[in-house]
């Protein structure tokens, strides 16, 4: 079984945004068959945790990763790409342009330039994401799902570690508010589950920029 999950968000701000698709693009540019994607959120709240990994396509070779415009008061991943860290109320406003670039040995492909701007925690603005989903019919192997009890929702602000759950006690429930979220790239996927505890598979992976 497997459910299908749609987005939609609102908050406080003006800096809230729909989904991750109108956020400031991060422009990829690529060589050969080394390819990188994905959108780095553009702001974090002084205190709270940033965290950025590019998505890698590459046909062969050892990937390594480097960096310009590394802001100081975040960590950077020469194996995997991920840019992370916790600013502090000392490193609030914008930093200088970041690009990561991968390399394969025999072609490169780069995201940026792009900033992150740090805000203070005391005008951090909330947002609220609003998910709904498709109920699965089905089990895995075809037959009628009949002991539907509820559902999983996972989110977290990094697709790789989405640490926050909420449980959803209601096979009739196929919509949920998450209200209080600071401003970042939101990411979540659902999951069913029956009366006897069989989880289904995740639903695709859905992202969201408050």
């Amino acid at each position: 079984m497997g459910t299908a999950l749609l987005l939609s968000a609102c908050g406080g701000g003006d800096s809230n945004t729909a989904d991750s698709s109108t956020a400031a693009s991060a422009t990829s540019s690529s060589v050969s068959t080394l390819k990188l994607s994905g959108t780095p959120a553009q702001s974090v709240v002084a205190g709270s945790d940033y965290a950025f990994q590019p998505t890698v396509s590459a046909s062969g070779g050892t990937v390594t990763f480097s960096i310009t415009g590394q802001p100081t008061w975040a960590a950077f991943n020469t194996s995997t790409g991920e840019l992370s860290g916790t600013p502090t109320s000392a490193e609030v406003g914008t930093t200088g342009a970041i690009t990561i670039t991968a390399t394969d040995g025999g072609s490169t492909a780069s995201i940026g330039p792009f900033t992150v701007q740090v805000d203070p925690a005391s005008a951090a603005a909330t947002g609220t994401a609003t998910l709904s989903w498709d109920a699965p019919t089905e089990n895995t192997n075809g037959t009628a799902i009949t002991d539907l009890a509820g559902y999983y929702i996972v989110y977290g602000t990094n697709p790789n570690a989405m640490t926050e759950k909420i449980t959803v006690p209601s096979p009739a429930t196929n919509d949920y508010e998450i209200s209080n979220l600071a401003p970042g790239t939101y990411y979540f996927e659902v999951i069913a589950y029956t009366s006897s505890g069989v989880e289904s598979p995740p639903s695709a992976v859905a992202s969201m920029t408050i």
